[in-house]
C-alpha cells in the first residue's frame, strides 16, 4: 500500500478508506456508514454568506456583479420580507417556497431576462405588495464558478425598512451564516440605523467583509474622506477594535464590466480585489477548517476499527483459558459502565425537568414584559381618539404593527439564552458520557496490551449550519367589538374606560397566544436535543461494547470451532491492521494533530 501519511487530499483518503472498509465485512459496516456520511458532508458542504445592508445600498447589484449577470431585480423596491438564496446549479432556474401548504413553484429559464422577470413576480413590492402571495423564500440556481466552490449567497431583507420585524428576523437568522458582506455606500454616509444593526451583527457572526459601494459618486479627496469616516465609525461606534479592511467598489460598474468581459474596468472599479479575497477565504479559511474537522472524525472511525482488529489479533495469540478470564474482567467493566449509564439517565431526566422550569420562568417573564409593552402601545395609540370606534381601530392598527417586531426580538433573545443554557447544562453530561466509553475502551486496551487512542468527543450539541428563515405567524389581531347600548349613552370618560378595558382584555389574549406558541416551540426543541443526546450516548456505548466484548467473543468462537485456521486468520488481520494504520496516519496529517 502507498504511504498515506503525507498531505494526501482528504477526498482521496476518504475514497480509499471507504474502499478498504468495504472489504472488512460486517464488523466494519458501522464505520463504513460513518465514512460515507463524512464524504457526503465534504461533497455537499455549503458556505453560507449573507449580504447585509440598508435599503437601496446596492445589495442586489453587488450580488449580480458577483454572479456576472443581472439576475436579481434591482431597479424596483424590493420586498424586504423575502430572502433569496443563490446556489450553484448547472442549469439556470429558480424555486419559490411559500408560507402556506401550497407546493413550491419552479421555473427553468432559457435566459437571464426570463429568470429576472420570473423573480420579480414574487420578490418585489411592485408585483407582490405586502407579500400577498405568502412567499417564504426564493432560491436561485446559477453556474457561477464562485458558487461552485461551495458558496451560497443570501440576499437578506433590507434593514431600516418600515417593517421593523424584518430586521429582527435577519438578526435571528445570522447565526446560521458563516460570514457576511456588510454593504454601505456614499449616498448618504453610514447612518445610525446601520451602526445600531452592525453592533448586533458582530455579536452573531464572526467573519465580516465591509463593502463601500458607489465610490464612483465621489472624487478622489472625497472618497478618501468618506472611507476614513467609515473606518472611524466602525471603531468608535460599532466597537470594531481592529481596523478592518474596507473594499471601495462600484457594484454597477463591476456588473457592466463582468457582462462586457472588461477586465481593466473590473480592476478599476475595485471589484477584482473583492472576488480574489472571497475565493482565497473560501479555499483557505473555510475549506481548511472543514478538512481538519472531517479528518479528525475519520481518524476516530479508523481508530475504532483498529482497536477491534488489534483485539482480535491479540485474542488469537492468547490461550483460550486465559482469554476467558480476560473477557470476564472486561465484562465486569462493561457492567459497571452500564450501571453508570442508568445513573446518568436519572441525572439527565432531573436536569431536563429543571430546564423546563427555567423555560416556564422565561415564559412568565415574557408575559409580564409583553403585557406592559402592549398596554403602553394601546394607551398611546388611543390617547387622541375622539370616538369609541376610532379608539378601537387605533388600538388594532398599533398592535398589528407592534406585535411582529416585539416578538421577533424576544424570540432571538430567548432562543439565544435558552440554547446557551441547554448547551452549558449538557456539558457535564457529555463529559460523563465520554468517561463511560473510556471505561470500556481503556479497560480492553489495558487487559490485552494493545495501542489505545482516546477519540474526539462528539460534543453535546452539534449546531446545524443549514440556514433557515424564521417565519412565525405572530397573532396580532384585535377583533372589533360592536358598540353596546351603554356605549352610546354613557359619558365620554366612563365610555372611554370601558372600551379601554375591553381592548386590554383582547391584548391579554394576544400576549397569551404568542407567548404560548414561542414556549411550545422551544419545548419541542428542548425535547429533541435531550432525545438526540440520549440516543447518541446509547449508540456509542453499544458500538464500543460490540467492538470490544464482541471482538473477543468472536475469537473465542473461532478458536473453539476452527483451531487449525488461527495462523491464517492472524496473518489476514495483521494485513488489515497495516492498511488501516496507514490510513490513520494520513487522516492525522490532515487533522492538524499529526
Amino acid at each position: 500500500m502507498p504511504d498515506l501519511s503525507g498531505k494526501t487530499s482528504i477526498n482521496t483518503l476518504l475514497d480509499r478508506a471507504v474502499e478498504m472498509l468495504g472489504t472488512l465485512g460486517p464488523q466494519a459496516l458501522s464505520g463504513l456508514e460513518k465514512l460515507r456520511h463524512l464524504k457526503t458532508r465534504l461533497e455537499g458542504n455549503y458556505f453560507n454568506m449573507a449580504v447585509l445592508g440598508q435599503f437601496k445600498r446596492g445589495k442586489s447589484t453587488l450580488l449580480n456583479a458577483l454572479l456576472g449577470e443581472a439576475i436579481l431585480p434591482s431597479s424596483v423596491v424590493p420586498l424586504t420580507a423575502i430572502p433569496t438564496f443563490i446556489r450553484w446549479g448547472s442549469e439556470l432556474k429558480a424555486r419559490i417556497l411559500f408560507e402556506d401548504e401550497q407546493p413550491p413553484k419552479e421555473f427553468s429559464a432559457t435566459s437571464i431576462d426570463d429568470l429576472s422577470r420570473f423573480l420579480k413576480e414574487f420578490v418585489t413590492e411592485e408585483a407582490n405588495p405586502e407579500n400577498r402571495l405568502h412567499v417564504l423564500q426564493a432560491e436561485v440556481y446559477h453556474s457561477s464558478p464562485l458558487l461552485k466552490k461551495g458558496l451560497v449567497l443570501i440576499d437578506t431583507p433590507g434593514i431600516g425598512s418600515t417593517f421593523q420585524h424584518n430586521t429582527e428576523t435577519t438578526l435571528n437568522f445570522l447565526p446560521q451564516c458563516d460570514a457576511a458582506l456588510f454593504l454601505v455606500s456614499a449616498d448618504p454616509p453610514v447612518t445610525e440605523v446601520e451602526i445600531s444593526f452592525l453592533r448586533e451583527v458582530r455579536t452573531k457572526i464572526d467573519r465580516l467583509f465591509f463593502i463601500f459601494n458607489k465610490v464612483d459618486y465621489l472624487t478622489g479627496p472625497d472618497r478618501e474622506m468618506a472611507l476614513a469616516f467609515f473606518r472611524k465609525v466602525l471603531g468608535e461606534q460599532a466597537g470594531i477594535s481592529k481596523s478592518p479592511h474596507i473594499y471601495p467598489v462600484s457594484a454597477l460598474r463591476a456588473l457592466n464590466a463582468r457582462i462586457n468581459r472588461d477586465e481593466d474596468a473590473l480592476r478599476e472599479c475595485g471589484f477584482e480585489e473583492v472576488q480574489a479575497d472571497l475565493i482565497d477565504f473560501l479555499i483557505n479559511e473555510k475549506a481548511q477548517v472543514l478538512r481538519q474537522a472531517l479528518a479528525r472524525k475519520s481518524e476516530d472511525v479508523i481508530a475504532e476499527l483498529l482497536m477491534r482488529l488489534n483485539l482480535e489479533a491479540r485474542s488469537l495469540q492468547t490461550p483460550l483459558e486465559d482469554l476467558g478470564e480476560r473477557l470476564n474482567l472486561l465484562e465486569s467493566k462493561i457492567r459497571e459502565a452500564e450501571r453508570q449509564r442508568t445513573s446518568a439517565g436519572d441525572l439527565l431526566t432531573g436536569d431536563r425537568r429543571r430546564t423546563v422550569e427555567f423555560l416556564e420562568q422565561q415564559a412568565e417573564q415574557l408575559r409580564r414584559k409583553a403585557r406592559s409593552h402592549f398596554e403602553d402601545v394601546v394607551r398611546k395609540s388611543t390617547a387622541t381618539s375622539k370616538s369609541g370606534e376610532s379608539m378601537e381601530k387605533a388600538a388594532r392598527d398599533a398592535i398589528a404593527v407592534s406585535v411582529p417586531g416585539f416578538f421577533e426580538r424576544e424570540l432571538g433573545e430567548i432562543s439565544s439564552e435558552f440554547d446557551a443554557h441547554v448547551t452549558e447544562l449538557l456539558k457535564p453530561h457529555q463529559e460523563r458520557a465520554d468517561s463511560l466509553i473510556e471505561v470500556v475502551r481503556r479497560g480492553a486496551a489495558e487487559l490485552f496490551d494493545i495501542p489505545y487512542r482516546a477519540p474526539e468527543s462528539t460534543g453535546a450539541l452539534e449546531a446545524s449550519r443549514q440556514p433557515y428563515w424564521i417565519t412565525h405567524k405572530w397573532g396580532s389581531s384585535l377583533n372589533p367589538v360592536p358598540a353596546g347600548l351603554w356605549d352610546w349613552v354613557l359619558p365620554g370618560g366612563i365610555k372611554r374606560q370601558i372600551i379601554l378595558k375591553r381592548v386590554l382584555k383582547q391584548v391579554e389574549d394576544v400576549v397569551l397566544y404568542n407567548v404560548e406558541n414561542l414556549r411550545w416551540a422551544t419545548l419541542q426543541n428542548l425535547d429533541t436535543a435531550f432525545r438526540k443526546f440520549t440516543s447518541n450516548l446509547d449508540l456509542r456505548l453499544g458500538e464500543t461494547i460490540n467492538a470490544t466484548q464482541g471482538a473477543i467473543q468472536a475469537v473465542i468462537k473461532r478458536k473453539t470451532e476452527q483451531s487449525d485456521t488461527v495462523a491464517g486468520e492472524l496473518a489476514r488481520i495483521q494485513e488489515k491492521i497495516t492498511g488501516l494504520d496507514e490510513l490513520e496516519k494520513g487522516f492525522r496529517g490532515l487533522s492538524g494533530q499529526g
